[in-house]
C-alpha cells in the first residue's frame, strides 16, 4: 500500500516512511492511495473475535509490505493487554438502541492510548530495524500529551517533547503528563493555547534544520496516519457487536480535530455500514459552522467545560476535503492556501451537499454538557465526561432514525473533568486504583514562552540524540 499527500506534490511513501514522516513535505497530509474493502461476508466472519485479533485483520493491510505478520501480531497482542477491561472498547446501553462506546480503559483514560500505545511500538520497533533515532515534538489540549508519553515512555530509540498550554488543561491531565518519570519525556507548558502549541509544532516540521541531521522528527498527534489507521478498529468492532454488516449503526463522536471521527469515515468505506456520522462540537464549533453552514472560518477560542476540544482549526478535516474535491492535490494546496491567507473557506455546493449526505453536526455549550451529565447520571446512573456528554446531547438531537443503533464515543473518563460533574450537582468521581497517588507523585516540566526559537534551543540542549 502507498500513501498519498493531500496536496499532491509530495512523492508517495509505504507505510513505514509515512509513519516516520507525519506531515508531508508539500505541507499536506498523507492519506493511502486505495483502502482495502471489506465484503459483508469478511465482516460477518469477524463476530466473535477479541480486540487485538479483529485489530489484526482491519490494520494489516496499512502495513502489511514494512512489518511482517508475526512481527504485527506481536506489537499488537502487546499494545492492547494493556487495557484494564477484557474487552478492550466495551460497549454500554445508555437508552433505547442507545449506546457509549467506552474509549477510556486504556493507561491513561482516553480514547487515545488506543492509537498511541500502538504508535510508541510501531515507532521503536522500526527505528530500531534502520539503527535511526527519532525526536518526537508534540502539541496536546489535554489527553494526546499524556497518551503519547505513556506510549513511548519505553522507546530506547525516540525522545519525545509534548508542550500544552499552560494552565489550560485539567489537573488530572496535566499530572498525568508531568509525572511520568523519563531521560527521554519532556513536558512544556507553553504560555499561550492549543492553537499556539500546534503553530510551532507545524513550523518545526517546516524547517528541521535545529535537528542538524543527527535524528528524524516524527509526529504524533492525527496527523499520523497511523493514528487514524488504529481508531478504525473501534468502530468495526462497535458495528460488529450490535449486528453489522447485517444492520447499519450510527456514530456521534465528540471531535475538535476530526481524526476520530474521519476514522469513522474511513471505517465506512472499508464497508462498515455506517448510516450517520454526527460531529459533536462544543462552543468551538468550526466543524459544526462547516457542516450546518458550509462555512469553515477560525473564530476566537473560547475555553470550556471540555478542554480536548478547544481547538480553533481541525488539522484532520484536509483529509475529507481531499475526497470531497475528487483526491484533486491541486485543488486542496488552492483551498488551504486559500485558507491560510483569510482564516476561512467555502466548497462547490455539490461537494457541502456530498459531505451532509454522511454527517449531520451540533453545538453544544457548557450548561447544556452539565444538563446532559445530570440528565444521563439521573435515567442510569451512568456518569459521562463532558466530551462525552457533547456526543450524547448531539445523538439525540441529530439522530435520523431510530431503529438504527446509536453509539456515542466516550472519549473519556470523567475522573479527568471533575468540574463539569460537580456543576452537574454530582460528586466526583474517584481516581482508579493505578492512579490513586497521582497528586502525590512529583511534577517535572518546564515553563516556556510561546517562540520557536526558544523551543528549538530548549529541544537541542535535552535530547539525547542531538
Amino acid at each position: 500500500m502507498k500513501y498519498i499527500s493531500t496536496r499532491g506534490q509530495a512523492p508517495a511513501l509505504n507505510f513505514e516512511d509515512v509513519l516516520l514522516t507525519g506531515l508531508a513535505p508539500d505541507g499536506g497530509l498523507y492519506v493511502p492511495e486505495t483502502l482495502p474493502r471489506y465484503t459483508p461476508e469478511q465482516i460477518s466472519s469477524w463476530a466473535g473475535l477479541s480486540y487485538a485479533e479483529l485489530a489484526k485483520q482491519i490494520i494489516a493491510p496499512f502495513v502489511a509490505e514494512s512489518i511482517p505478520a508475526d512481527e504485527l501480531g506481536r506489537i499488537i497482542d502487546d499494545t492492547y493487554a494493556e487495557f484494564s477491561h477484557s474487552a478492550v472498547a466495551p460497549l454500554n446501553q445508555i437508552g433505547s438502541n442507545e449506546w457509549v462506546l467506552e474509549l477510556f480503559h486504556g493507561p491513561t483514560l482516553a480514547f487515545k492510548d488506543f492509537a498511541l500505545q500502538l504508535l510508541g511500538r510501531l515507532l521503536d520497533y522500526i527505528l530500531e530495524r534502520r539503527n535511526e533515532r527519532a525526536v518526537i515534538v508534540g502539541a496536546t489540549s489535554g489527553d494526546t500529551g499524556s497518551a503519547a508519553i505513556e506510549g513511548c515512555k519505553r522507546c530506547d530509540n525516540v525522545d519525545i517533547f509534548i508542550m500544552h498550554p499552560h494552565n489550560r488543561v485539567s489537573e488530572v491531565q496535566r499530572r498525568q503528563m508531568t509525572t511520568i518519570v523519563g531521560d527521554n519525556i519532556h513536558n512544556l507548558a507553553v504560555e499561550g493555547n492549543f492553537d499556539d502549541c500546534q503553530a510551532m509544532v507545524k513550523a518545526s516540521f517546516a524547517d528541521q534544520s535545529f535537528l542538524e541531521g543527527k535524528a528524524r522528527l516524527v509526529a504524533v498527534n492525527s496527523i499520523n496516519w497511523a493514528r487514524i489507521m488504529a481508531q478504525v478498529v473501534y468502530y468495526f468492532a462497535a458495528g460488529i457487536s450490535l449486528g453489522a454488516p447485517h444492520r447499519s449503526v450510527a456514530f456521534s463522536v465528540p471531535t475538535g480535530n476530526f481524526g476520530d471521527i474521519f476514522a469513522g469515515y474511513i471505517a465506512r468505506n472499508m464497508g462498515l455500514p455506517i448510516s450517520q456520522l454526527i460531529v459533536a462540537t462544543n462552543s468551538n464549533d468550526i466543524l459544526h459552522r462547516f457542516m450546518e453552514s458550509n462555512h469553515y472560518n477560525k473564530a476566537t477560542l473560547e475555553h470550556t467545560l471540555s478542554p480536548s476540544m478547544d481547538i480553533m482549526v481541525s488539522s484532520n478535516f484536509e483529509r475529507l476535503l481531499f475526497d470531497l474535491y475528487g483526491r484533486n492535490g491541486n485543488a486542496i494546496a488552492e483551498l488551504m492556501d486559500k485558507f491560510a491567507e483569510t482564516g476561512e473557506l467555502e466548497v462547490d455546493e455539490h461537494r457541502w451537499a456530498f459531505a451532509r449526505e454522511l454527517f449531520s453536526s451540533s453545538r453544544v455549550d457548557d450548561e447544556q454538557t452539565c444538563a446532559t451529565i445530570k440528565q444521563v447520571f439521573a435515567e442510569t446512573e451512568y456518569l459521562l465526561d463532558p466530551h462525552t456528554a457533547i456526543g450524547v446531547y448531539a445523538a439525540r438531537q441529530c439522530r435520523r432514525d431510530a431503529s438504527v443503533p446509536m453509539v456515542t464515543l466516550a472519549t473519556a473518563h470523567p475522573v479527568k473533568f471533575p468540574e463539569p460533574v460537580i456543576k452537574a450537582g454530582l460528586e466526583a468521581p474517584e481516581l482508579p486504583h493505578h492512579l490513586s497517588d497521582l497528586f502525590e507523585r512529583q511534577e517535572r516540566m518546564s515553563v516556556l514562552e510561546r517562540d520557536i526559537t526558544r523551543l528549538h534551543s530548549y529541544i537541542r540542549q535535552h535530547s539525547r540524540a542531538l
